[in-house]
This record gives structure tokens, sequence and C-alpha cells, in this order.
């Protein structure tokens, strides 16, 4: 059994290191706000700050929504690198967020400096995936750092892959996430015309799912559009974050990305009518504003 940390406990968070608890590791927690009650147990306990479970931890994960809470955590006042510094030695950084590649590379180096190994492994999967521990994990970060690390990484996910160095993990989600909401952005636009022609978007998503354009999407978020179920598995103001990472990173590498752009401007369409909370499944509501039609009622 291993020491471990676990700091951010939100939507993705809290069910991510029950998994950890249930696995019998000692684990340290620490959140912006309160410790949830359900993860405390005899072996699980409630941590100050981020400084006190880098302190206790020989692993520490952490689960952020974006690259300045990350930058808060690691190096803020009573941070992880403070509790690194007295004895950083042989010890792991594991930031299972979503955030800058460019920044993870810079995180990194500090890290290093201070003697402890880190490792980028951003996920996918949502909150459905974090519960059923059926996360895809993509790692970026030395190979003995990720092998220590790889059976921990199996308690909370199934498609484990080591993509490359630190920050190519990063690089791996921001793909992730063109790629998602371009088929979200395709699944609405396809059943909203559906819906507005007359058929039942219900039995042409079912039919569909039989064919070439079947995928999880259609599926999940397809049933989420004609369900009116938006209750969040992964905000639309996250995904937005996503897609603003993959736009700066175009334009520094000088490579156009336009359907990510219109992706993104949907999902400002969005934001922009109080819906930066629903889940990104909820795109379609900025389709369903410009056509004046919903593809279902409620």
């Amino acid at each position: 059994m291993s020491k471990l940390g676990f700091i951010g406990l939100g939507i993705m968070g809290a069910p991510m290191a029950a998994h950890l608890i249930k696995a019998g590791h000692e684990v340290f927690l620490a959140t912006r706000s309160k410790v949830p009650a359900e993860l405390l147990t005899s072996q699980a306990v409630a941590c100050a700050s981020a400084q006190e479970v880098a302190e206790k931890a020989d692993i520490i994960f952490m689960m952020l929504p974006d690259t300045p809470d990350v930058q808060k955590v690691l190096f803020g006042d009573r941070g992880v690198a403070a509790g690194l510094k007295s004895n950083g030695k042989g010890k792991t950084v594991v930031d299972m967020s979503s955030i800058s590649p460019m920044d993870t590379k810079d995180f990194a180096k500090k890290i290093n400096d201070l003697g402890a190994d880190y490792l980028d492994a951003p996920v996918s999967g949502g909150e459905v995936g974090a519960k059923a521990a059926s996360l895809t994990i993509m790692v970026g970060g030395p190979d003995a750092a990720f092998e220590r690390v790889k059976p921990l990484f199996e308690l909370m996910g199934k498609n484990i892959t080591l993509v490359g160095g630190n920050g190519d993990g990063q690089t791996c989600k921001v793909a992730n996430q063109i790629i998602v909401a371009l088929n979200i952005a395709a699944v609405g636009e396809a059943l909203l015309f559906a819906s507005k022609a007359g058929a039942d978007p219900a039995k042409v998503r079912q039919a569909l799912m039989g064919g070439f354009a079947a995928s999880r999407i259609l599926e999940v978020h397809g049933e989420r559009m004609i369900k009116r179920t938006f209750n969040p598995g992964f905000r639309i103001g996250l995904h937005q974050k996503d897609l603003g990472l993959a736009l700066s990173g175009a334009r520094t590498l000088g490579v156009a990305l336009p359907q990510t752009a219109s992706a993104a401007q949907l999902m400002q369409v969005c934001s922009a009518n109080g819906m930066q909370d629903l889940d990104h499944s909820a795109l379609v509501r900025a389709l369903e504003l410009m056509a004046n039609h919903e593809v279902a009622k409620a």
C-alpha cells in the first residue's frame, strides 16, 4: 500500500480518489472547499493545505479546473512545491487536470528541480467514467515514473497510454477535446435537422446507431439532447476552456483549426446565454437558438 495524496475533489476528483481509498491505500486529501465526508475513513484524512499533502504523500494526484488553478496549487502559498522542498526526492506529482501543454512543461521542470518526478495525465470519460473507473488516461512523462504510477491509474481507468514526455499527455487531451466537440456539434446538427424536418429524433438516433455514423457521442450525448438531460457530466465552461487551449496552441504552431473555432463559438453562444454550467451536450442549444426549434421537448 502506498501513501497517496489527492488534491481537487470535485465532480471528477471525488470518485477518482474514492477508488484509491477503496483499494486500501492511505490517502491524504485536500480541496478548495470541504472534503466530502463520505471520503473520510481510517486511512483517508483531510489535510489543511496542498503543502501538507505533499509532505505526507509519496505520490500526489491533482484534479483541478484550469491552468491557473494548477499553478496556484503547485507554487502558491502552502502549495505542493513548499511541501517538496525538504523531502521531494523520490516523490511523484501527477496532474490529471486538463491544462496548457506548454505550461505543463514548465511546471514539470520546476518540480523536477525539487527532486520529484512529474506526470501529466489528463483523462477522458467524464463523471460517468470517473465513477465507473473506466477513464481513458493520457500520460506524459518519464517511463520509470509512469510504470511506478500505472497500477494506481488502473484503479481509475481502463485505457492508459504513455504518449511521450511531459506535455504530451496534455497535447493528447487537447486533441481529444477537439474530436469530442466536433462530434457533439455534428450530432446536434443531425438531430436538429431531422427534428425540424418532422422525423422522430429518437428513432433517427436509433437507426443511425446501427450504421457508420454510430459513435459514443451519438449514443450518450444524442440521448441527452433528446431527453433534455443537461445536468453536467462535463461542463460547457470547461470544454470551452479546452478549445481555447487548442486555438491558442494552433496560433503558436501556425496551423488552422476552422472547425474547432466553430465549435468554440457555439459554446460561447451557450455561455453568453447562461448555460456554461450545463453538460457539453447542451452545445445543441446554440444550434436550436439559431433555428428557433428544439430537437425535442423536455
